[in-house]
């Protein structure tokens, strides 16, 4: 293998660790798949999201986000509110299980999906942390291959959203039930509330 491979699957390998672990963006996407709802849109949106973070670390903007550590503040706080407020919808859905089969609920306008999924993913300071300092750092190390690793890193998050999004509409067969959009719903709020909880603890 070559060395500019290499970096390239260092990119993509250490992009994936990070974006695979379960959270509020990745639950998002994965409902949208299931009801096959704005999928491509989200899919776009979370991976040009990823690439201009992405981009902003390797450019050195992860120093700044470092120096300033008010930035991240402002995102927990923000982020814990808003991830507060979808998780308790999500839990009024799943008190509601009549109503949350796909051919029974009304669909969601596009603008007020994609202003969640950006919501999801620049309000969580996660991101900062993990994909601006974290990813930039290490892309750095590899000084004049750092964009390479930039591309990799990139082509795991494309990889990971479309698999996630499209992969989940694989799965409506098994959400006709509105027991089963229970569950999932369920689920989400528990994941989203406790996200909000340990970003304000922590």
């Amino acid at each position: 293998m070559t060395p500019a491979a290499l970096v390239l699957l260092t990119g993509f390998a250490t992009s994936m660790a990070l974006i695979a672990a379960i959270g509020a963006q990745n639950a998002f996407v994965l409902r949208q798949g299931i009801r096959g709802e704005h999928v491509l849109p989200v899919v776009a949106v979370c991976t040009v999201s990823d690439l201009v973070l992405i981009a902003a670390g390797i450019a050195g903007f992860g120093a700044l986000v470092s120096a300033h550590p008010r930035l991240v503040d402002v995102a927990t706080y923000g982020g814990a509110a808003f991830l507060l407020v979808y998780g308790l919808l999500a839990a009024r859905r799943a008190l509601r299980p009549g109503a949350l089969t796909p051919a029974d609920a009304k669909p969601a306008r596009l603008a007020g999906v994609l202003a969640t999924c950006l919501a999801l993913t620049f309000l969580n300071p996660h991101v900062y942390l993990d994909t601006v300092v974290l990813l930039g750092t290490l892309a750095n190390e590899h000084r004049d291959q750092r964009w390479l690793f930039g591309v990799g890193a990139v082509t795991a998050s494309a990889v990971w959203f479309t698999a996630l999004g499209f992969g989940a509409t694989r799965l409506r067969g098994y959400f006709a039930s509105p027991r089963t959009w229970q569950v999932l719903d369920g689920t989400i709020a528990a994941v989203m509330i406790a996200l909000s909880v340990t970003l304000v603890l922590s």
